[in-house]
């Protein structure tokens, strides 16, 4: 095990390695979707690339997902076929939110011999979900558009 100090040191040096490995601009919260993010997770069991929907206005939440709902063929046909969906997904905050997301276990934050296929899942699954995005952006972005 490590100590605290030792567990954030070890996040800090996998981020900057990954930042170096993959030096590139990520969508990540710049889907100027308000409240409809790209995240990158990693822990000591698994690696995850998600679109977290987390307005406060449930009924918005729920339009997104729809929204994202009703790709879910193209999205598994076309880029990423492992993508798990979410409606109601529940943080450890309490906090529901909507979320879809691909997975990689097996793997650990805390054994850098794991890092190079960390990094390779994160690229290839980011580089996946963004296409798809810019693909469906001006569809997802619009309220009024129905699922």
């Amino acid at each position: 095990m490590f100590s605290k100090a030792e567990a954030q040191k070890m996040k800090k040096e996998f981020w900057t390695a990954f930042a170096e490995a993959y030096p590139r601009k990520w969508l990540l919260y710049n889907t100027r979707i308000k409240d409809v993010s790209f995240k990158f997770y990693v822990d000591n069991k698994k690696a995850q690339v998600m679109l977290d929907i987390e307005p406060r206005e449930e009924d918005k939440r729920h339009i997104y997902y729809e929204k994202m709902e009703s790709l879910r063929t193209i999205l598994h046909e076309e880029y990423l076929p492992e993508a798990i969906f979410e409606k109601d997904y529940h943080l450890e905050t309490g906090k529901v939110i909507s979320r879809i997301w691909v997975e990689k276990t097996g793997i650990s934050l805390y054994n850098m011999a794991s890092w190079a296929a960390i990094f390779r899942f994160f690229n290839i699954s980011m580089n996946a979900f963004e296409h798809f995005f810019f693909e469906y952006e001006d569809y997802l972005r619009d309220l009024d558009i129905n699922t």
